[in-house]
């Protein structure tokens, strides 16, 4: 497979070093044709504005993070187009409505989200979504 859809968790791991950070390059982009939803910007901002008002980043690394965040050659999609799906599938399978917006995209580009939220990923495992979901780190290796 060589599309993705990839959550926030992932991204913001491509500009902060932290754990699963290495597994997460694996993906970066022009490799894979990567997917998001437009939620995904809003998410990555919560981190980096998290981030900021705990001092462990400037505002001007923030910056940093966003202008090349909207540069990276992601393929994105509307979130009220993916919103009924969503809505159902938070329902179904009692997941957060915005977490579910990466499974929906998922879901309409017949492909698999890829994701460093553990608990995201453990609650859908084994269920009927778990071929739609991968965790960070079971992604291949790069040769």
């Amino acid at each position: 497979m060589n599309r993705y859809v990839v959550d926030a968790s992932v991204v913001i791991k491509w500009f902060l070093p932290e754990i699963h950070s290495e597994a997460a390059l694996r993906l970066c982009p022009p490799r894979y044709r990567l997917h998001v939803p437009a939620l995904m910007t809003l998410e990555v901002g919560n981190v980096l504005a998290k981030r900021i008002r705990r001092g462990e980043l400037t505002r001007a690394e923030g910056d940093v993070v966003l202008k090349e965040l909207k540069h990276l050659p992601l393929q994105r999609h509307t979130d009220d187009r993916l919103f009924p799906a969503a809505y159902q599938l938070a329902l179904d399978t009692q997941r957060s409505l915005y977490d579910c917006l990466y499974l929906a995209l998922a879901e309409a580009v017949d492909s698999v989200m890829v994701t460093a939220d553990r608990k995201f990923y453990s609650s859908l495992t084994g269920g009927a979504y778990g071929r739609r979901v991968l965790w960070v780190e079971d992604l291949p290796q790069l040769e």
